[in-house]
């Protein structure tokens, strides 16, 4: 487990853009499971997600079409959230950072760290705008 006062300044990015920060797996089963599109963010400490993930999924998120809930859950820190989240991404195996969208409990667009590392914010935005207009 990371330490809370190295952490909270990388979850504060999310939250700040509007992401609920959820700690349980409950949590996490009911918000991907709601009507609707859940964009989830699985943050993680590493540089691709300071450099790439956190602000690519913030630039997504100026289109005009727009998930329905917007959740986050921490790597390395809350592990029955991050669990509960990546059982709902398979059959993608396990990735930090990675984003996902889903429509009504349904997996529909999925980054995982090797879609996410060495591409700059800008293309993972453009990215997830792509599957914003055609699922939100």
């Amino acid at each position: 487990m990371y330490p809370e006062e190295m952490v909270r300044p990388m979850q504060a990015e999310l939250t700040t853009a509007g992401f609920q920060d959820l700690h349980s797996a409950d949590e996490v089963n009911n918000a991907i499971k709601s009507e609707g599109t859940t964009f989830v963010v699985v943050n993680s400490v590493c540089g691709c997600a300071a450099r790439n993930a956190r602000p690519g999924a913030i630039m997504s998120l100026e289109g005009a079409k727009k998930p329905d809930h917007l959740i986050t859950v921490f790597a390395g820190v809350d592990k029955d959230a991050v669990n509960a989240a990546r059982e709902h991404m398979f059959p993608f195996p396990p990735s930090s950072p990675s984003i996902a969208l889903f429509k009504n409990g349904e997996l529909v667009h999925m980054l995982e760290r090797h879609h996410i590392e060495g591409r700059p914010a800008e293309t993972i935005a453009e990215n997830l705008k792509d599957a914003f207009n055609e699922f939100c």
